[in-house]
């Protein structure tokens, strides 16, 4: 993966990360994760989950039948790990960046903006 990974991907990623989930709990993850700024539909996450499953990133787990319905659940691969290793690794990268840049920008009446830093610099801990 040599360009940005999708922030769609990026968040399906990080909800497996957190152990297997079936479609609504990663619709629900990604919810929550995004401070509900991203909400996934079914078919957007389907087509997303078989787009990486045939990348590798990610693999079927289990299967169960609830309410008379199948529920598949999906779990992060090695390489799916990897990816997002990368991404988060790539995204700190352009943060730290961005982050030094504001604490040298100059403000109206003079001074840099130190404390827009500090709070990038916490939000990387």
């Amino acid at each position: 993966m040599g360009n940005a990974m999708q922030e769609p991907t990026f968040l399906i990623l990080t909800a497996l990360a957190d152990g297997a989930q079936h479609g609504y709990g990663i619709i629900s993850d990604v919810e929550r994760i995004s401070a509900g700024r991203t909400r996934l539909r079914a078919g957007t996450l389907y087509a997303a989950l078989d787009r990486l499953q045939a990348e590798g990133l990610i693999a079927p787990d289990r299967e169960e039948v609830v309410d008379g319905r199948l529920r598949r659940y999906y779990r992060l691969t090695e390489d799916g790990a990897a990816a997002l290793a990368a991404e988060v690794d790539a995204l700190r990268r352009r943060t730290e960046v961005a982050a030094r840049r504001l604490a040298a920008f100059p403000r109206r009446g003079g001074g840099t903006a130190p404390a827009f830093a500090a709070h990038f610099q916490r939000g990387l801990r």
